[in-house]
């Protein structure tokens, strides 16, 4: 894995205090963390080349068939780890950014009884892009069993109003932290800045027919790392299907005689 250039001045005491409050089942502690990692630095250890140099490569672990990248939260603890190479310390939030996208998690102090913290690349990919913009994992993603008829119906009326929308798929998301939500998948032709307007001004219109109190949140079936895009591509059928109703209800004849 290749080193990236983001550098760091320090920020390891609140991540190593945060550390010590994780605990299984504590989703609680587990957020405080990434909080705490967003904002700080970590010691990236480089398994090969210096910090900066274009041949810079992290060191790398694996764990049930994912894949990790260590690191150390402080001075103290890089040197408590026995680490004798390279090394360079990066802001959290950055490195995160750089991690999720090759789909790698971050290890804290592997060298630490007990193993350490891993953090897999989901979160981090909420480290990166906001804490408080992405639902907490691990989620729980079903079919919907909230009855909606009006809100669905509306929502495919304004679809077919909507030029841009492709598809439009559902799906029921409790997270471990916050209250569950129905997340509507949006399949979109382009992912341009006007499309993307034409799905808010979509969807304002068609929420007013949503029940009372049910959260409605939209989830861009274009973002390969979204969880949720994820299971909605694997496991949803689109309730609205533009390509579908465009298409002839039945095969056209071939050409020729019997």
């Amino acid at each position: 894995m290749t080193a990236g250039a983001a550098g760091g001045t320090g920020g390891g005491p609140a991540v190593e205090q945060a550390l010590e409050r994780v605990a299984p089942g504590r989703y609680d502690t587990y957020e405080t963390l990434l909080r705490a990692l967003a904002d700080g630095s970590v010691w990236m250890l480089l398994w090969h080349g210096e910090p900066g140099s274009p041949d810079a490569q992290y060191g790398n672990m694996e764990l049930d068939g994912y894949g990790y990248a260590p690191c150390v939260t402080s001075a103290a603890q890089l040197a408590a780890s026995g680490w004798n190479r390279s090394h360079e310390v990066v802001v959290g939030r950055e490195i995160a950014a750089e991690l999720y996208r090759e789909r790698y998690g971050l290890w804290l102090n592997p060298h630490a009884p007990g193993g350490g913290v891993g953090v897999p690349w989901l979160d981090l990919r909420r480290v990166a892009t906001g804490l408080d913009r992405v639902p907490a994992g691990p989620l729980r993603i079903t079919e919907p069993a909230v009855p909606a008829p009006q809100f669905y119906g509306a929502l495919t009326h304004h679809a077919h109003h909507t030029p841009v929308v492709r598809a439009l798929r559902c799906a029921w998301v409790e997270p471990a932290l916050g209250e569950p939500y129905l997340a509507v998948g949006v399949d979109l032709y382009d992912t341009g800045a006007a499309s993307v307007e034409a799905v808010r001004a979509m969807m304002a219109q068609a929420v007013a027919a949503a029940p009372d109190g049910l959260p409605v949140a939209t989830v861009a079936m274009a973002d390969e790392y979204d969880p949720v895009a994820m299971w909605l591509r694997a496991h949803a059928r689109p309730f609205f299907d533009r390509d579908a109703y465009a298409a002839p209800p039945w095969p056209a004849p071939a050409p020729g005689g019997y």
